[in-house]
């Protein structure tokens, strides 16, 4: 793996992958793919901090720009067009990372890609940023089920987001930050340190 930006060719056109390697020589303790929301970028700042936090732990950070925003559309396409897209590219960093563990995530509706697609791809875990429980004023189209992949599942969610806040789920780690709405934008750094310290109690961060 090296630093830099590749796109990566999709059946649903180009995505752009800005992957972050380690300072040391050492080989990464896991690659973290990370996905954007559905209007949104990986200049997130929830989605940076987070980068940042894990690079310092040792962890290569690979950053996802699905298709349609690599088009320059704010509109996602269909979930199945995000999953086929998120897949293809994971296919081809899983291949580079080698040996090193492959983590998937991503906030907002790239934590739903991330969450559907991780065991096809072969995650060993996720990371979920602001998991959109539910549409803000509808917690009767509940998407609980999504989180259900029977790997280690860290989510990160703040108190006041619209979209809900998951309830207690078998296999998944909910850390819930006060004052936070769905942007996570008010302390992304306590976001990030969630997510180191759930990287480390897997080994995969140092």
């Amino acid at each position: 793996m090296r630093n830099g930006t590749q796109t990566i060719e999709t059946e649903r056109g180009p995505a752009r992958v800005d992957l972050t390697v380690p300072g040391s020589r050492a080989v990464p303790a896991s690659l973290l793919v990370l996905g954007h929301g559905a209007g949104g970028s990986v200049d997130a700042p929830d989605l940076t901090a987070v980068r940042d936090g894990a690079l310092a732990a040792g962890v290569a950070v690979a950053l996802v720009t699905q298709p349609y925003r690599v088009a320059g559309r704010r509109t996602p396409p269909p979930a199945g067009h995000l999953d086929e897209a998120w897949r293809a590219v994971l296919e081809v960093l899983t291949a580079q990372a080698g040996r090193v563990p492959v983590l998937v995530g991503g906030r907002s509706s790239g934590a739903r890609v991330a969450c559907r697609t991780a065991a096809e791809v072969g995650a060993a875990g996720i990371v979920a940023l602001a998991f959109p429980l539910h549409p803000p004023g509808r917690p009767e189209r509940s998407r609980a089920a999504e989180l259900l992949t029977g790997l280690p599942t860290l989510v990160v969610n703040g108190d006041r987001d619209p979209f809900g806040v998951p309830g207690a789920t078998p296999g998944v780690e909910i850390v819930v930050l006060v004052g936070e709405r769905h942007d996570l934008r008010q302390a992304p750094h306590a976001a990030a340190g969630a997510v180191v310290a759930f990287l480390r109690a897997h080994g995969w961060a140092r």
